[in-house]
């Protein structure tokens, strides 16, 4: 609840309940209220952390649509997002806004079980397109009459997504508009051709006030009907196109329109009443600034992406840890390793910062390639640098590697590359919740044959095995999670493990825990205050397994737990327990890992609460094996 000074503050946005109450405003309280928009948004994402340069820049162009649309009636389509906090702001959740991205609170993206006003889920970029076109697809086919709108920023058409829904709605023709946020960024700076093409766009002005006053003195002649009309704009169209750099839309099938300031509603508002029943595909071109009105957001676009808690006053996010993020570890073991090793190359998919590879990039800057939102191209052109006798690093997150599934497969992995895929945010991340949660990744690698998988479980574990990745001759992953490492103290010198070797933390003889990743450190504490006499193995290859090492200690000990911090359909565990059944392993086994759900936004510790895979959990787990 907001206290009287907060009520005062945000006077104006404490009137929006719905869009509606947006058309009552003049243009002079719909300014203010975009500052009263992007000062609540500054407020709550510096206590609880999360995306802000996105939603302070999308600000007026969000309240320009609410403005002049009518959702939800009509179907109002974002990507990448993030960008919506200042729509779940006017649609019904500025009351709550206060538990952004918080356990049972208001979800950091588009969720389509929140509220009717998240047309569609998205919490990965590029998908606005093909989503809205579906959707005006389907209100054709049952002959409805509301308006389909995707918002496309960040950095989202440097994705073959993207060009796939352009390319689908160009040819056909349906009526649809995308709005074009275009920001420069994504969370690195945007990459390629298309990028540098839509800087170089120049605003035609006056083109709308041309096409009203020549409808206007058309209408006027005696026997001009619609039918003349759509002629002479398509002549017009014609000769704008001539004069315009939006002609690669153009020649798409759109009707371009832009580029125009995203900031100012002077020209939002007119643009988007002018173009709003406009038939065919219709691309209107915004250029905004991210974090708009936040001068830290300003000059350190990349930094203020996404952040925890900071203070508001001076930007610098609170420290609440002297260790080193697993992040760090990573960056720079592969900086130690690129120094010695002139074949490595590394590789990003627009999250320069995100993946540490912006550390490295200052070693080696030509060594360091970011592709932009294309994870696809990434695993491919990757392979390609591989079978041309690199060694390249994909550092991807765990949950946006999914969508080069097919490139691992085929150009990776049939061709046996030595591809080595750093996969940061595996498991839980917390607040961003279930879209970019990466419990996924053993299960739908293990599937693929000639991989290896590594999961260290502290992080100088982790700088072992990536030196080890690359004296593996084929391709490779390794595991990571979100946020500060253990703490353990990181070897001067790098150690080669021996491929499909396991280490034994503990012995025993009550209980067998098999584990991979820093849960073992979860399940060390856990035997310790349950004062049990177990055995703990650090399997460390998810695959090859140490089929030696498991079956020579599941063969005396019958009480047997497999942890991971993973999905527990065909994650580590059921790896386990293929083993067992290929060698007539009879034990009692109890699995923990993630359950086969998607699991909410929350902190971690809350996450794993949740789901039994905390200390606490595995604990319970104990004593309920045992006592079976």
């Amino acid at each position: 609840m907001l206290n009287q000074n907060e009520v005062q503050k945000y006077a104006l946005l404490n009137t929006i309940d719905s869009p509606k109450n947006l058309k009552k405003l003049s243009k002079e309280q719909l300014a203010q209220l975009a500052q009263e928009v992007r000062s609540r948004i500054l407020e709550v994402v510096s206590k609880n952390g999360g995306h802000l340069g996105g939603p302070l820049g999308a600000v007026e162009l969000t309240l320009a649509v609410h403005y002049v649309f009518d959702a939800p009636r009509d179907k109002i389509v974002f990507d990448t997002g993030h960008q919506c906090y200042p729509h779940k702001l006017i649609t019904g959740r500025r009351g709550n806004f206060h538990t952004l991205r918080q356990y049972k609170g208001v979800c950091g993206f588009c969720n389509i079980h929140e509220s009717e006003y998240d047309v569609f889920g998205a919490g990965h970029a590029s998908t606005a397109i093909s989503a809205a076109l579906g959707i005006a697809k389907a209100r054709d086919y049952k002959k409805e009459d509301y308006k389909a709108v995707a918002i496309v920023g960040d950095g989202a058409l440097t994705a073959g997504l993207a060009f796939e829904g352009l390319n689908n709605l160009g040819a056909s023709k349906t009526n649809m508009l995308i709005i074009l946020n275009d920001n420069r960024m994504s969370i690195s700076p945007n990459v390629g051709a298309i990028s540098n093409y839509l800087n170089k766009i120049v605003l035609k002005p006056g083109y709308f006030k041309l096409r009203k006053t020549t409808k206007g003195l058309l209408q006027r002649i005696p026997g001009i009907g619609e039918e003349h009309l759509d002629k002479v704009f398509k002549v017009q169209e014609r000769i704008r196109t001539i004069y315009s750099e939006g002609v690669f839309f153009e020649s798409l099938g759109f009707q371009y329109f832009g580029p125009i300031d995203g900031h100012n509603l002077d020209e939002l508002i007119p643009a988007l009443q002018n173009i709003k029943d406009l038939k065919g595909p219709v691309i209107l071109h915004v250029k905004t600034e991210k974090g708009k009105g936040y001068q830290f957001a300003e000059k350190d676009i990349e930094k203020f992406h996404g952040m925890p808690k900071f203070d508001p006053i001076n930007g610098q996010k609170y420290v609440t840890t002297t260790n080193i993020s697993w992040t760090d570890a990573f960056a720079n073991a592969l900086i130690r390793i690129a120094e010695e090793d002139k074949k490595i190359v590394a590789i990003t998919a627009a999250m320069k910062s995100g993946t540490g590879l912006n550390k490295f990039e200052k070693h080696f800057p030509d060594r360091t390639i970011d592709v932009g939102i294309a994870e696809q191209h990434a695993v491919t052109f990757a392979g390609g640098l591989a079978i041309s006798g690199m060694r390249p690093v994909c550092a991807i997150y765990s949950t946006f590697l999914q969508r080069a599934y097919d490139q691992i497969i085929h150009d990776v992995c049939l061709q046996n590359l030595p591809v080595i895929f750093a996969l940061d945010r595996a498991g839980l991340v917390g607040d961003d919740g279930p879209t970019h949660n990466g419990p996924f990744d053993i299960a739908y690698l293990r599937a693929i044959p000639n991989i290896t998988i590594l999961v260290p479980k502290d992080e100088n574990e982790l700088q072992h095995m990536l030196y080890t990745a690359t004296f593996i001759n084929g391709p490779s992953s390794i595991r990571y999670p979100r946020g500060a490492g253990i703490g353990i103290p990181l070897d001067s010198e790098f150690r080669k493990l021996e491929i499909g070797k396991g280490e034994i933390l503990r012995e025993g003889n009550d209980l067998l825990i098999l584990g991979v990743g820093p849960i073992l450190y979860d399940a060390m504490q856990a035997i310790d205050e349950l004062k049990l006499n177990a055995a703990i193995i650090n399997a460390r290859f998810v695959k090859p397994l140490d089929k030696e090492l498991i079956v020579k200690y599941a063969q005396k000990i019958k009480n047997i737990i497999t942890i991971e911090e993973g999905t527990i359909n065909g994650g580590f565990g059921s790896a386990v327990l293929e083993l067992f059944e290929d060698n007539g392993i009879k034990a009692n086994v109890k699995r923990i890992g993630v359950p086969d759900e998607f699991i909410e936004h929350g902190k971690p510790d809350i996450q794993k609460k949740l789901i039994g895979i905390d200390k606490e959990g595995i604990k319970k787990a104990i004593q309920e094996i045992m006592d079976k």
